[in-house]
C-alpha cells in the first residue's frame, strides 16, 4: 500500500485498510455504535460521503432511500444506491437529503471545510450530519507522530482536532446534537492481543473521555425562522370600529381618547 493518492487510488486503499484486522476491529466498533444513534434519527433519504469497508454502516438506518456516493473508479456496496461524484461538489439539489453519513470522510478530502459546506447546503431544515473522525489526540494520534508509516493508509490523512470540527459546524448553523468517542485500544495488527485488550473500551469513557481513536458527532441543521406580528393595539381598533358601525348612533361609545381623558380627570377630583 502506497501513501495517499487522491480519487479512486485513495478510496480504493481506505477499503482495503478497513478489510485488515485492525480496520476491521475498528469498523466493527463503529457499525455498533452507529446501530444505536441511526433509530433517532428520521428522514426519507440518507447519503453515505464514500464507502470503507465491507460494513453496510447504514443498515439501522430508518429512511427507506439510500445513496452512497464514491468517486468514478470506487467500489461501492451493490445492494444501495450509487451515484459517482465527489463531496465537495455534491450532485444534489439544496435541501434534498435528510440524513449525511461522513465516515472518515473529512480526512481524506482536498476541502474538508468545503465538504461541510456541500453538506450544509443539501440538508433538509432540521437534517442531520453523522460525522466519524480520527481523532489525533489518543493513542492513534501518538502512533501517527511516531510512526514511520505516516505516509501510508489511514496515518497520511489529515486528523482534525474535535474543537475545529464544533467550530466549522457551528459557522455553519448546526447544533450539536451527541457526540461519542470510540476505541481506546492502540493500533496494533496482532488481532489476538487487540481481543484481550477489549476491556479498554469498557473502562476509556470512565478515565480517559476524551483519548478515543475517533470521535462521533451528531449535528442538526437549524434554520432561523420568521414569524410577523401584528400590533396589538391595531387588532383591537379594528375589532372596535367594527362594532361601533354595528351600533346605533345613540349607543355609539365615545372615542378611546375621550373615555381615556374622563377617567384620568375622575382619579384627579
Amino acid at each position: 500500500m502506497s501513501g495517499c493518492e487522491t480519487g479512486p487510488d485513495l478510496r480504493r486503499h481506505l477499503c482495503e485498510w478497513f478489510d485488515e484486522p485492525l480496520g476491521r476491529s475498528l469498523q466493527a466498533i463503529e457499525s455498533h455504535r452507529l446501530r444505536e444513534v441511526w433509530p433517532h434519527l428520521y428522514g426519507t433519504t440518507a447519503l453515505q460521503l464514500g464507502c470503507i469497508g465491507a460494513m453496510d454502516l447504514l443498515d439501522c438506518c430508518v429512511a427507506p432511500t439510500r445513496i452512497i456516493l464514491d468517486p468514478p473508479g470506487a467500489a461501492a456496496v451493490r445492494s444501495r444506491a450509487m451515484v459517482v461524484g465527489t463531496p465537495e461538489a455534491l450532485p444534489f439539489d439544496t435541501r434534498s437529503i435528510d440524513l449525511v453519513l461522513l465516515p472518515h470522510t473529512l480526512e481524506f478530502c482536498a476541502d474538508p471545510h468545503q465538504v461541510l459546506r456541500e453538506v450544509e447546503r443539501v440538508l433538509t431544515p432540521e437534517g442531520c450530519a453523522v460525522i466519524l473522525g480520527f481523532n489525533p489526540f489518543s493513542l492513534w494520534g501518538a502512533w501517527r507522530l511516531l510512526s514511520r508509516r505516516s505516509k501510508r493508509i489511514p496515518w497520511c490523512g489529515h486528523f482534525i482536532q474535535l474543537p475545529r470540527i464544533k467550530d466549522w459546524l457551528k459557522l455553519l448553523d448546526f447544533e450539536l446534537t451527541r457526540g461519542h468517542m470510540l476505541y481506546y485500544r492502540p493500533p496494533l495488527r496482532n488481532e489476538a492481543v487487540m481481543d484481550r485488550l477489549f476491556f479498554l473500551d469498557k473502562i476509556g469513557d470512565r478515565w480517559w473521555p476524551m483519548a478515543g481513536a475517533v470521535y462521533l458527532l451528531v449535528a442538526r441543521k437549524r434554520v432561523a425562522g420568521m414569524m410577523p406580528l401584528r400590533p396589538v393595539w391595531k387588532t383591537q381598533r379594528a375589532l372596535v370600529d367594527s362594532v361601533t358601525r354595528q351600533l346605533p348612533r345613540g349607543k355609539r361609545p365615545a372615542p378611546a381618547g375621550r373615555v381615556a381623558r374622563q377617567s384620568f380627570a375622575g382619579d384627579y377630583e
